[in-house]
């Protein structure tokens, strides 16, 4: 085999060429890298995509018929007790021997018509005019923290029960209206339906059913 002798200045620029080959070919790779990545993501979302919305339409029926089948039981219920669907966002059933329980209900989002504002009024003039010294006037920023509203602009329809316990055990007349027109003006706006399934387990403990993915382990 013939030696080949290089100049300096030759080897250099055969060095700078290898290194340059090199680079376009860890690029070139690269690139492929990629190429093969974006095409296994789409390989596999296109396989996992349809499995997930059948499963979603799968529990979309089995959350109707659950809702269908209690039905019948929920105006029951609300024949006997006398409680309207305004009365009450949530229901649960326990079973006579007490091992399953099924919670359904719907989210609710605190919302008042404008008439609150006439309540509102009503309550904080009354509240206001207690304000005699140092400890009623802490008692009374206690009570209006009460009528402090969310990030909505509503007051929490919890803190409104609490108020008109306070209206009822003071007996006062302006209080107790002025709560009764901010619970008059409560129109809560549903969002979405839930069903919350429970069993008892060989120690007595109750087990949650896990219905959403995150909930799976």
């Amino acid at each position: 085999m013939e030696n080949v002798t290089m100049t300096a200045e030759e080897r250099r620029e055969f060095e700078a060429y290898r290194a340059e080959k090199a680079k376009k070919e860890a690029a070139a790779r690269r690139k492929q890298q990629r190429a093969d990545y974006a095409g296994m993501v789409d390989d596999e979302l296109c396989t996992t995509l349809p499995i997930l919305k059948e499963l979603s339409e799968r529990i979309k029926v089995v959350k109707d018929t659950v809702f269908g089948n209690f039905e019948a039981i929920l105006k029951m219920k609300s024949d006997v007790l006398g409680l309207t669907k305004e009365m009450q966002h949530s229901h649960t059933f326990t079973s006579s021997d007490s091992r399953f329980r099924l919670t359904l209900g719907v989210n609710t989002i605190d919302s008042y018509r404008d008439t609150v504002e006439d309540g509102i009024a009503m309550v904080k003039a009354y509240i206001q005019s207690l304000a005699k010294d140092d400890t009623s006037k802490a008692l009374v920023n206690a009570v209006l923290r009460l009528l402090s509203r969310d990030q909505s602009g509503n007051i929490k329809a919890s803190r409104v029960l609490q108020l008109r316990k306070m209206a009822q055990e003071t007996g006062d007349e302006q209080f107790i209206e002025g709560v009764q027109i901010i619970e008059e003006s409560y129109q809560p706006t549903e969002s979405k339906k839930y069903i919350r399934a429970e069993y008892k387990n060989d120690k007595g403990a109750w087990v949650n059913v896990p219905l959403g993915m995150t909930d799976v382990d």
